[in-house]
């Protein structure tokens, strides 16, 4: 599926992921609130659960009035606001917990996934096959990749444009990390 098109009508997100959007727009909060309530999602609260398409609406929105930067932005807020696994401790175990961190804020329905492989040192390749925009994707990648990369890393995230993209309509998008 392209992006902004959830696989199921009865899948939902959690609050805790939800507000960050509101933390990602920064200066532009009022704005991110106004955005979420015109989209079904008032008052977002970490405990509630809120429908994906509410929440990718709400994306929609953004992405055509404000832009791919600020999804990224978005994206780079997940791992403060939502629920990830207790035990990273490398850039590695960082790329592979986005997936799981991806199923433990979302429920009821098939939500697609995010799949890390090695392809050699100090490289990974990640194909994110899901919903959310391709921009918002690269921000958590970036996030994760940074806050567990080595000490001193140069860390590189770049869309390998010669593999699908959801911005075209398709399934998914890839994603090469290095560091």
């Amino acid at each position: 599926m392209a992006q902004f098109k959830a696989y199921s009508a009865s899948v939902e997100v959690n609050g805790e992921t939800v507000l960050s959007i509101v933390d990602g727009m920064g200066a532009m909060k009022s704005m991110a609130i106004s955005i979420l309530e015109k989209n079904g999602i008032k008052d977002p609260k970490p405990g509630q659960w809120f429908k994906q398409q509410s929440w990718l609406n709400a994306f929609k929105q953004i992405s055509e009035s404000v832009g791919a930067n600020t999804l990224s932005q978005i994206g780079q807020r997940i791992p403060e606001n939502a629920q990830f696994p207790p035990d990273i401790d490398s850039i590695e175990k960082a790329l592979a917990a986005i997936d799981v961190a991806y199923h433990m804020n979302h429920r009821n329905g098939d939500i697609g996934n995010y799949a890390c492989t090695g392809t050699g040192p100090r490289k990974a390749v990640m194909n994110c096959a899901n919903p959310y925009p391709c921009d918002f994707d690269r921000g958590i990648i970036v996030s994760m990749a940074r806050r567990f990369a080595p000490k001193g890393a140069n860390v590189r995230v770049t869309h390998d444009d010669s593999k699908p993209c959801r911005k075209s309509g398709d399934e998914s998008c890839t994603y090469t990390v290095a560091w």
